[in-house]
């Protein structure tokens, strides 16, 4: 059955790592599944938090925003 999942978002920014991925694992443990938009103001709180959402099975993109990235996670 399919059914509009919510987006759920990370706000991430002004954290230093590994605060951002910690941020997003405790959001990631609660789902099965949909969408987590994440943000962050870093390349390197970007680079850490795709690898993370990829290593724990989540399909990893991102998008430059005014202030940062916006790294989009699905599964």
């Amino acid at each position: 059955r399919f059914f509009d999942m919510e987006t759920k978002t990370v706000d991430a920014r002004g954290f230093s790592c590994p605060q951002p991925v910690v941020m997003t694992k405790k959001v990631l443990d609660k789902l099965s599944g949909g969408r987590v938009e994440v943000l962050v103001d870093t390349v390197t709180s970007r680079e850490n938090v795709l690898r993370f959402g990829r290593n724990a099975g989540w399909k990893g993109d991102f998008e430059e925003t005014e202030n940062g990235f916006k790294v989009v996670l699905e599964k």
